[in-house]
């Protein structure tokens, strides 16, 4: 059993099935710089900021012309069009929402995604209502697996980061949570839920269709400040 005081999603992969969307953008904008990647290696960065996905590439295998950051650009754009156009919730999702508004558990959204990507997923899964804080990692010095994403997302909530859930998708995102000494639940997808790694989390769940259960069998003490350990 967990105590929790608040809870802090992540977006990409947990509240949209926008991974899939991540990884075409990626094998087309990288193909232009002649980069042919395929769907596992754009898993490999899984919930990395997308700079930082252009870098580790670009450190394998140099390209000329178009620069790193434009390339960069140039991939959110298309996320955020596919979004836009096709974005759909995850299973459960307003299930899981609901059932943290009916604990009283404060919400925020902790996010590698530009603030443009954050602002346009919400519009079109009309999730913006939920959440009284959002914080994406392009606020940081580092992304995920850093902790500063999460670190500065729960001082915003006001939640000490002990008793602050983090709820995420990737590797990655796991690892930051964890280095913010937070409790995580994971929800990672088909392909990595047998990834032993995933251990890292203190509870995995299938899908957050199994979230209000899960969640009704933890201790959830709602309006904690930060200053409570």
């Amino acid at each position: 059993m967990l105590t929790i005081n608040g809870i802090l999603f992540d977006m990409d992969g947990v509240l949209i099935d926008s991974e899939p969307f991540w990884r075409q953008a990626e094998m087309e904008l990288f193909a232009t710089v002649g980069l042919t990647l395929s769907e596992e290696d754009c898993r490999q960065t899984t919930g990395l900021r997308i700079e930082e996905v252009v870098a580790h590439w670009y450190a394998i295998q140099p390209w000329s012309g178009t620069s790193p950051s434009l390339l960069s650009q140039q991939i959110l754009d298309r996320v955020v069009e596919l979004v836009g156009t096709q974005g759909q919730p995850m299973a459960g999702v307003q299930e899981a929402l609901q059932a943290c508004r009916q604990a009283g558990l404060p919400l925020g959204l902790a996010s590698s995604s530009n603030y443009c990507l954050i602002e346009a997923t919400l519009e079109r899964l009309g999730l913006r209502p939920f959440f009284s804080v959002i914080h994406s990692a392009q606020d940081e010095s580092w992304g995920k697996p850093h902790p500063a994403v999460y670190l500065s997302a729960a001082s915003k909530l006001q939640v000490s980061p002990l008793r602050c859930l983090a709820i995420e998708d990737s590797l990655n995102g796991v690892i930051s949570a964890k280095a913010a000494r937070m409790p995580v639940l994971a929800i990672p997808d088909r392909e990595q839920a047998a990834n032993p790694r995933f251990c890292l989390a203190d509870c995995q769940l299938s899908s957050l269709l199994e979230f209000p259960t899960w969640l009704a069998e933890q201790e959830v003490v709602a309006g904690l400040n930060g200053c409570q350990p």
